[in-house]
């Protein structure tokens, strides 16, 4: 048991979120650089180089040099086990983020300097507020001219509504930044431009009075990184609890694509950052240490090695040892199922694995008997809870650009509905298929994967619908009424559920005031709770 809890104590898993363009991806390669993951980082922004991020396997995301679904990478670095998920940037993408920031204990949020907090942030920003999830900041490009350290800091306290501490402190910005003062370790790091940062750049530094700082970054900077001390204890200490409750979010400068200001930032992450903890379930919260393996699916994907047509679910293990070859229960169906091939990821790259901890990320492959929220247990009944899906608000209808294909292009849009790339809905009236998303980029996406992956060629037609919700009714004959009146605004999703396609917002309204005895959702669970009662 001893060794067990070990385990654990070891596991960092989290999110890597920020704005499209802040230099996420760039993170999380310099992160599995400095783990000894990969030996030479992906030129995300050459368009012409044949390198793209580890993490951007999907050809379309090497074709946008954008994320459109999330990575799952898994690395050891100074004793501990580290899984990250690097998630999509892209508002069109955010449901897959959304889903993700589930399955994870802390969170690295990227700012860009020269742009400070913007959309998209915020709304992520929100969803990790929800789960009081604990986020640790880092300001991106700091050798690019933006704003201020100062304003910057003070943008992030106002717009995303949480209080900062600085745990490093940037020396300079743009042309004349000269590297970062660790606050945290107490050590002076200096920037070289275009070099790898390395041991002989980090110099420790207890007394920012010591003479030797000017020998280092010269006089003027130095007074300047004094007077900016001063100036930064407005800020509260730091306080680890805080952290952990995600109350303040713990600061880092640097700049990803140099490689600088990562090391700092990934060694105090391993220190401070929560290992796995209790998660809620229909039957209460289950501890990690609990002994009976339990853990649920946030994502599948499928045709992640294209030529072998695989479909892998992503499932994160949440207590007791997940072991290979063994039957577990599925939960939703009750039924029995055994992994014989479950895999650890590096991006693309598959090693299959003997058991698995709490807090791992672990890859089944799947027929197509498992569903996004899906719980797999040691034996008892139990379904964890949280995992979104959300209404759509982009609707547009399929048709089939080649009748020989009809089987590959159904399979397709199913496949891709179960992944959580979109919605599909049949519409009541005349059982046409519909796909509803979050973002119009899912649709190019969308037609991209039908064709290269599943050989299907359709286009899409616009509808006029602005919004769907799942609609129930504890009054059969009321819900019934409301359907055969709206027959055309209505339809099914994949589970059978009742949707209501509305045309405007101001009509939804009506109908939720009108309509007193019919329950009307804009978020579902992704999977029923089916447990016997």
């Amino acid at each position: 048991m001893a060794a067990f809890e070990t385990e654990i104590l070891k596991r960092r898993t989290f999110g890597i979120i920020s704005h499209p363009d802040a230099g996420k991806t760039t993170l999380t390669e310099k992160f599995l650089l400095f783990g000894g993951a990969i030996q030479v980082a992906g030129a995300i922004k050459a368009k012409k180089s044949t390198r793209h991020a580890t993490s951007d396997f999907m050809e379309i995301e090497k074709q946008r040099g954008i994320s459109v679904a999330t990575s799952v990478m898994g690395f050891d670095y100074n004793n501990k086990k580290i899984n990250i998920l690097d998630t999509p940037g892209h508002k069109d993408f955010c449901e897959d983020t959304y889903r993700t920031l589930t399955a994870v204990d802390s969170v690295i949020m990227v700012i860009d300097s020269t742009k400070g907090v913007e959309a998209q942030t915020h709304k992520l920003m929100e969803v990790c507020r929800m789960r009081d999830t604990p986020i640790i900041t880092f300001i991106n490009k700091m050798d690019r001219d933006g704003m201020t350290p100062i304003d910057v800091l003070d943008n992030i306290e106002s717009s995303l509504n949480i209080p900062i501490c600085p745990l490093s402190w940037p020396i300079g910005s743009g042309k004349s930044f000269k590297g970062v003062y660790n606050i945290y370790s107490q050590e002076l790091v200096l920037y070289q431009p275009h070099q790898k940062q390395d041991a002989h750049d980090t110099i420790k530094i207890t007394d920012l009075s010591d003479p030797k700082l000017e020998s280092y970054i010269g006089c003027e900077a130095a007074q300047q990184l004094l007077e900016d001390m001063d100036l930064i204890q407005v800020y509260s200490p730091f306080n680890v609890d805080d952290y952990l409750a995600g109350r303040v979010t713990p600061v880092f400068f640097g700049s990803a694509l140099n490689n600088f200001g990562v090391k700092e930032l990934l060694d105090c992450f391993i220190d401070i950052a929560p290992s796995p903890k209790a998660r809620d379930t229909t039957n209460g919260k289950i501890e990690p240490n609990d002994p009976a393996f339990s853990g649920f699916i946030f994502k599948i994907h499928a045709n992640i090695d294209p030529k072998h047509r695989d479909r892998i679910a992503f499932l994160r293990v949440c207590s007791g040892v997940f072991e290979r070859q063994k039957k577990y229960v599925h939960v939703r169906t009750q039924k029995l199922i055994r992994s014989v091939n479950p895999t650890a990821f590096m991006a693309q790259a598959k090693t299959v694995i003997d058991e698995a901890f709490p807090g791992d990320i672990i890859g089944l492959h799947d027929t197509g008997q498992l569903k996004i929220g899906d719980t797999l247990t040691e034996g008892h009944l139990v379904h964890y809870t949280g995992i979104p899906s959300f209404s759509p608000e982009i609707f547009k209808t399929v048709k089939n650009m080649d009748p020989m294909k009809s089987k590959q292009l159904k399979k397709g849009l199913e496949q891709l509905s179960e992944e959580g790339v979109a919605q599909l809905f049949y519409r009541e009236s005349d059982n046409q298929p519909i796909i509803g998303t979050v973002g119009v980029l899912q649709f190019d996406v969308i037609q991209y994967r039908l064709e290269h992956e599943y050989l299907a060629q359709c286009r899409f037609e616009p509808l006029g619908y602005t919004k769907a919700c799942w609609i129930s009714s504890e009054n059969p004959t009321a819900l019934n009424d409301f359907v055969r009146r709206r027959k055309h605004q209505i339809a099914k999703d994949k589970s059978g559920r009742l949707v209501f396609l509305t045309e405007t917002k101001w009509s939804l309204e009506r109908e939720i005031k009108e309509q007193a005895d019919i329950i009307f959702q804009f978020t579902s669970e992704m999977v029923e709770d089916t447990l016997p009662k």
